[in-house]
Formats: structure tokens, sequence, C-alpha cells
């Protein structure tokens, strides 16, 4: 019995070192000085805090902690670091400067993060932009609230962001992101307040989250594969865009996989946009079990975006092939479909299937497009003539 019994406390004593060796250590904020009174500029102890945590070896939080608003101004949380992980513990509020309290600084993104990896942003908190002030100047240089730029194996979770003055997150040059339970929210009418914009980055997981802003829910831009949506409530805001693509340069993206997602409200649904004389490829994606109500435009693809029925001659586009639209079911306002292809490369192995769209008004005609692309179409309401049958 005595052996075993001291068997036992080495196992105890072991797992509580163990479990020591795996806590984060804590730094919160107002240790640093922030006072979190809503009124005072907080950067500085913010930076103080980061530099602290950024150079101690380990698994570092971050904390900024419940029942006090942070005022920052720009801020660049800057990598790399010596610890094996960070955590940024959003338990409070941090609010953005008003645009006339902003000045030059910032180069249109508020909160940056760059170069850090192994990070995690999570909490209860909300992250308070100052959009109000800025969206009657759609001209200004609106920056853009959370911005991470190659900060591989990133994590996002349960954050909510408010009122952001442009875009709320973007992410550029990431690999292995996890975005999960986030909530944007901004009115209906704020101009080009993206969710999520992705440019560049790989493997990105994004999932369980509500996006409701002024622009796309999320927008997927050159250079970005491995991309998997799945229970993303959009609406109010544009929709989810892959592109625009072909701008000024060649630009790809690949494997992108959108399930389980609803649109309520949005200006369009699932959309793949690119512009014309542009040059790369936009392929193998599908949009799987999606739930319309009252979308104006449920499934687009616009190789003509930017220009419409007044398009410059052009020798050259981007490529969309391998795309998939299977279960839509619900209602839309305008047009039910729209394949808007290239004269000059037409789409190819393009799918419908399953999809019933209904008008949002009774006696309503829905509008159908097709042009320019080859694929298959079946059991689908309205009907789509230009495409063959499986």
């Amino acid at each position: 019995m005595g052996l075993v019994l001291c068997f036992v406390f080495v196992f105890i004593v072991s797992v509580a070192l163990g479990n020591g060796q795996l806590q984060s250590n804590v730094v919160d904020v107002t240790s640093f000085g922030a006072l979190g009174d809503g009124k005072t500029d907080d950067s500085k102890a913010f930076l103080e805090a980061w530099e602290k945590i950024c150079g101690e070896k380990g698994s570092q939080t971050l904390q900024i902690p419940i029942g006090k608003t942070f005022k920052l101004r720009p801020i660049l949380f800057k990598g790399p670091c010596k610890s094996n992980s960070i955590n940024f513990r959003l338990l409070g509020k941090i609010s953005a400067p008003t645009k006339s309290e902003w000045g030059e600084k910032g180069n249109g993104r508020w909160i940056i993060f760059k170069d850090v990896k192994n990070l995690i942003v999570d909490g209860s908190g909300i992250i308070q932009g100052s959009g109000p002030t800025w969206w009657n100047d759609v001209h200004s240089n609106r920056p853009t609230s959370l911005a991470f730029r190659s900060c591989d194996n990133l994590r996002l979770k349960s954050i909510t962001s408010i009122n952001s003055a442009k875009k709320y997150i973007s992410i550029n040059s990431c690999t292995e992101v996890t975005v999960f339970n986030v909530t944007l929210i901004a009115p209906e009418h704020s101009p080009n307040t993206d969710g999520i914009n992705l440019v560049g980055s790989s493997q990105v997981n994004l999932f369980h989250s509500t996006i409701a802003t002024g622009d796309d829910c999320v927008a997927i831009n050159g250079g970005c594969s491995g991309i998997n949506i799945t229970n993303v409530y959009c609406g109010p805001g544009h929709g989810l865009s892959v592109g625009s693509l072909g701008g000024n340069k060649a630009e790809k993206v690949e494997h992108v996989h959108v399930k389980n997602c609803t649109f309520n409200g949005t200006q369009n649904g699932a959309r793949i946009k690119t512009y014309p004389g542009g040059s790369g490829y936009a392929k193998s994606i599908s949009f799987k079990d999606i739930i319309l109500i009252n979308t104006r435009n449920p499934i687009i693809i616009d190789q003509h975006y930017g220009c419409r029925d007044h398009c410059p001659p052009t020798t050259s586009a981007v490529e969309v092939s391998d795309v998939k639209f299977i279960g839509f079911h619900g209602s839309a306002s305008k047009g039910a479909i729209t394949l808007s292809c290239s004269e000059v490369k037409r789409c190819n192995g393009i799918v419908l299937e399953d999809i019933t769209i209904i008008p949002a008004t009774k006696g309503k005609t829905l509008e159908v497009v097709c042009n320019n692309v080859d694929g298959t179409v079946q059991d689908t309401t309205p009907t789509v003539s230009c495409l063959s049958k499986p």
C-alpha cells in the first residue's frame, strides 16, 4: 500500500509540475501603466507590455482586463519573438481614435501584428472602431481595425469587433490560420467594411462566425489556397467573394470550400469576380449547402467586373474552372444565377446541382444570365438552359 501511495504522490507531483511548465506567464497591461479610462492614450503601456512578453521564452499572455476601455492610437505589435507562443487575451474593450484624432500615422491600419508566430487572439472583449467618424469620407485613408502579416499558426477566437472604419480583419501572407466564433458588426450602409480579407494566405479555416457588415463578409484575394469556410452567418453585406482578381497582375486562387453558410439580406451570395484583361486562375472552388434569405444575387461568376457592359477589348482573362454550386435553397430578390464569363477565356467545369431559388416577392421573375460557360446543371430552379445535363 505504501508503495502505491508513493507512486500516486510522485505521479500527482509530476503532473502538477508538467502543467506548471505549460502554463503561460500572464502580463496585465495595467501593470505597465495602462489606465483603461476610455480617454487616455494607453498605446505606450501596451507596447512596453508587448516588448516584455515578446522578449521572454516560453508561453506568454498579454491580458487586457475586463471592465476597462483602453484607447489606442495606431499600434504595431512586431515579432519575431523569443516566446514559443503569445496569447493576446482581450477581456475588456479597445477603442480606436476618431478620424480627427487619427493624424497621419498608421498607414491605413489600426492594430497590426507582424511576424509573430503561434499567436492567439481571443477573449470576450470588444474591439470598438470609430467607423461613424470616417464613413462619410470614402476617399480618406480609412484604417483596417485588425491586421495580421506573416503570422503563421494564427488563432482568432471569440472576439467581437464593431464599427470598423474600413476592413475588420486583414490576414496577409499567413499560413495555418483558424478563425472561430468571431462576431463582426457594422450598419449595412457602412462603405468597404469587409469582414475578413484574405491575401496570399493558405490553410485558413473559418467557422461558426457571424459577419454583418457593409461589404464582403469574406473576401478571398490573390495567392490564397486551402481556404475552408463552414457555418458562417452573413448579412447584411455583399456576400462571400473570391476576388476581385487580375486587376494589375497575375493572381491565383485555388482549393476554396464553403459549406453550411447562410446569406440573409445580402447584396450577393457566392461570388467570383475578375477584371477583364487579367491573368492567372481561380479553380477548385465549391459552395455547398447554402441557405438564402432574400439574397439579391445568390450565385455569380462575373468576369467583367468593374466595367459591365462597357468593357474595352482584351486578349486575356483570369481563367475560372472547376467551380461547384451545390445545395442552394431559399429566396432571391433580383438575379438568381449570373454566369457572365469572358469571351476570351470561357469558364469551364462549372457545376450547378440541387438548387432551388424562388422569388422573395410573389410574382416576381428572377433573372438568369449564362454566357461563355461550359459545365453541367441538374435539379436546378430556375432553369439554366445554356448548361448541359450530366
